[in-house]
């Protein structure tokens, strides 16, 4: 016995803790308290959006400017500023509805207090509480086993394994494991932080990707950036105050370039999408439990789907019994009832059995046979060799002959789920009959699942029950591929590969095997999502890219779960893949507009270094344009509906609109500031000039994405227009820039209004047809 058994006394299985026991281990600390949360806390959401890179750097120029006496260029703090702002008021309202949500889909046990059986949540539960676990509950903390009825385990979020295992009374069991068979009584030794999970930093559910692929991409260019923007910086400032020797004009004169290298608000925009994602799905009912899944979902080219409660809607009922050698079918009846009592099952299979409303016969059971995924059947023991069954046919009858097997088959390929029931004595068998349930197909399934399809989403439907069986079901919902179907139970060859590819059925799948076909899946170069509800479900979707739980029927799956549907509607697919491609379009989408003046900033800051002369703008004058052309655009425009599947090219999509962009930028600033020195145009002039071509490209570009322009997008790109020439004709001292309306530079502002549409196409095409076209980024 453990040391753990050693020192642990025993409460009394009748009557439990009392309350007053309760409140003293409370008051000693004694709770089960969960350490992971499924939402960052407030404090911290504020501290990612304050405490960045791209912040402190912000910082550091704006205290350098400071000291130059230039205020006007501290304007640039105003987007920083609201972009942390908003980010973090976004954020935390999907936070609260998130957490809303779950408060109210809290995880609930039975427990025995005061010799009453109750009901409380995971974090209320108490050292030495007695909990009652049932098949598909999660063991909520280390404990031993005081009462058993065929309690078995799986313990491979622990061991690696995923064998069953029988657990006796006086062994331990962990938190982080669930049951899968039978139920029991467990004294909990060691909860919250003590417990074994806590104790190996581990969890329920299989370990998630916590960076999403747009962040990972992003992450990759702030990278770069990072070992970017601080040499030319400072290369820079030694080159402009050595050929001017003004301080503090050369630190102006930086501070624009380190400024415009910065895309400042692209991790932030990418956040508030995600965060906006599952405040919407939440409204749907739908607990999202990874950022980062939402995006998953929404590159899934694989769904596989569990019969029951996914294509069908879980409602079983019995609609034929089938006696055989001289049975009744009361007696077939009272059989059943009595399997389904002993081993006190709660499933669908178990309520359509309850339903026929028999008296449970009155022979006595020794032991009970829970019901196991693996063996596909339960019952009870009368004597040590004499015993009754009820399960699967092709699973318990021995040696079944031709006639019975066509009957089953008959059965089957009518959609019928068939159950046998069986006595037992050694190796004798005596069929007393066969049991016909009927699963009825969604209402909207055929729709949903043409919906997906057309999407191009593959579909496969991995289910224990009979593959004919599944087969018919998956026809009714107009599954296209349901006529290729497999039995894996007669599967003797482990390497799955190819079957992935030539069925899109598979019938009879033990719970490991819809784990490895979901690995083969993804060694073929899929993105596999999995549905289930059963604790049977829960190995494929840890295995899974992503994975959606249907509520209601296990906890183990639900906690296994990227997504829960508490509403039981997977109709809600639908929006879930729609909010996911909507982030992600979104984003690629307005990504190219924060990149385009980091580009032509980065490329102008080397120019302008070679040629020795300052940077031709100041902070202050970019602050506007930044405003209207990316800011304000890009959060609008990544709330639009974009519900097309995502083409998996990020960074070629961004540079097919940022790269022509900023060249359009760099040649037309490179030859204003070049001519203008030759003719001796002011500083404020070409500075003025050079900025308003930023902003009339920036207009090119932001068309370009807003594509298809609705009317919501012409009021929003039209507004910003007007305001865009209202700083450049009554603002303008405000940001040092010159007024348009002076008339001895106004053609000069028109001529570059009427360049840069065709000079940015021109880019665009070429780019796009010669270089674009031939590579792939």
């Amino acid at each position: 016995m453990s040391e753990i058994q050693n020192k642990t006394t025993p409460t009394n299985l009748k009557t439990g803790l009392t309350t007053d026991q309760v409140k003293q281990k409370i008051q000693d600390g004694q709770t089960n308290v969960q350490i992971k949360n499924v939402s960052r806390s407030i404090p911290r959401i504020i501290g990612d959006n304050v405490f960045t890179l791209f912040n402190f750097l912000n910082l550091f120029i704006a205290v350098l400017i400071f000291w130059t006496g230039s205020y006007k260029n501290l304007l640039f703090l105003g987007p920083v500023l609201a972009n942390i702002l908003i980010g973090s008021f976004q954020e935390i309202r999907a936070k609260i509805t998130v957490d809303k949500i779950n408060l109210v889909h809290k995880q609930m046990y039975d427990v025995i207090r005061d010799g009453k059986q109750i009901q409380t949540s995971i974090e209320l539960l108490v050292k030495d509480d007695l909990v009652l676990l049932r098949r598909g509950d999660i063991i909520p903390a280390d404990g031993i086993i005081r009462t058993t009825n065929g309690f078995q385990v799986n313990e491979s979020s622990i061991t690696g394994e995923s064998n069953s295992i029988i657990k006796q009374i006086d062994q331990e069991v962990f938190s982080g494991s669930f049951a899968i068979a039978g139920n029991a009584t467990i004294q909990l030794t060691k909860v919250g932080h003590d417990s074994f999970v806590s104790k190996i930093s581990s969890a329920v559910g299989k370990e998630k990707r916590e960076t999403s692929v747009l962040m990972k991409m992003i992450n990759r260019i702030i990278k770069v950036l990072t070992y970017t923007i601080i040499p030319l910086g400072l290369i820079l400032f030694i080159r402009t105050f050595v050929k001017n020797g003004d301080i503090a004009q050369s630190i102006i004169s930086t501070s624009a370039s380190v400024i415009g290298m910065i895309p400042e608000g692209l991790v932030l925009l990418t956040s508030i999408a995600l965060a906006t994602a599952a405040y919407n799905l939440t409204r749907k009912k739908i607990i999202v439990r990874s950022l980062s899944a939402i995006e998953t979902l929404a590159r899934v080219d694989t769904l596989c789907l569990d019969k029951t409660g996914t294509i069908t809607t879980g409602n079983l009922k019995v609609t034929k019994l089938k006696t055989f050698n001289n049975y009744s079918e009361v007696e077939l009846k009272q059989i059943a009832t009595k399997i389904i009592e002993v081993t006190d099952e709660t499933n669908a299979t178990a309520a359509a059995i309850k339903k026929l409303n028999s008296e449970t016969s009155s022979i006595i059971s020794t032991e009970s046979i829970p019901f196991s995924s693996e063996t596909k059947f339960s019952g009870f023991e009368t004597t040590p060799t004499q015993r009754y069954i009820m399960g699967a046919p092709e699973f318990i009858i021995k040696n079944m002959d031709s006639n019975l097997r066509s009957e089953i088959e008959q059965y089957t390929s009518d959609g019928l789920r068939v159950i046998a029931v069986l006595y037992e004595n050694n190796d004798v068998q005596d069929l007393l009959g066969l049991i016909m349930i009927a699963d009825e197909v969604r209402k909207s399934a055929a729709s949903t699942f043409n919906y997906l399809v057309n999407q191009g989403i593959n579909l496969k439907i991995i289910s224990g029950d009979n593959p004919v069986t599944v087969s018919n079901v998956a026809k009714q919902a107009k599954i296209k591929g349901s006529d290729k179907y497999i039995d894996m139970s007669s599967v003797t060859d482990e390497d799955y590969h190819d079957l992935v590819k030539d069925y899109q059925v598979f019938g009879r799948v033990k719970p490991d095997q819809k784990a490895d076909l979901i690995s083969a899946m993804q060694d073929n170069g899929l993105t596999v999502g999995m549905t289930g509800d059963g604790v049977n479900d829960v190995l494929a979707m840890r295995k899974s890219d992503c994975s959606i739980a249907i509520a209601g029927e296990s906890e183990a799956a639900e906690a296994s779960a990227d997504f829960v549907l508490l509403n039981k509607n997977f109709d809600s697919m639908i929006f879930m893949l729609n909010e996911g491609r909507r982030v992600i379009n979104n984003v690629e989408r307005v990504a190219s507009l924060y990149l385009i003046k980091t580009i032509y900033s980065v490329v102008l800051t080397l120019i302008f270094i070679a040629i020795g002369t300052g940077y031709p703008f100041q902070p202050a004058q970019l602050t506007p344009i930044n405003a209207l052309t990316v800011g304000i655009p890009s959060f609008l425009l990544a709330l639009e509906p974009n519900y097309t599947p995502p083409a998996g090219r990020f960074m070629r999509n961004v540079l097919e609109i940022a790269l022509p962009a900023a060249l359009c930028n760099i040649i037309l600033i490179t030859l204003i500031n070049t001519v203008g020195r030759h003719i001796g145009l002011y500083s404020l002039t070409t500075s003025t000039l050079s900025v308003f071509t930023i902003g009339i490209i920036g207009y090119c570009a932001l068309l370009a994405i807003s594509t298809p322009l609705t009317n919501r997008k012409k009021t929003m790109i039209g507004l910003s227009m007007i305001l865009f020439l209202v700083t450049f004709t009554f603002e303008n001292r405000i940001f040092n820039l010159q007024s348009i309306t002076d008339l001895a530079y106004t053609f000069l502002f028109i001529s570059l209004s009427l360049i840069a549409w065709p000079l940015f196409v021109f880019m665009r095409e070429t780019l796009g047809r010669r270089v674009f076209s031939r590579i792939k980024l």
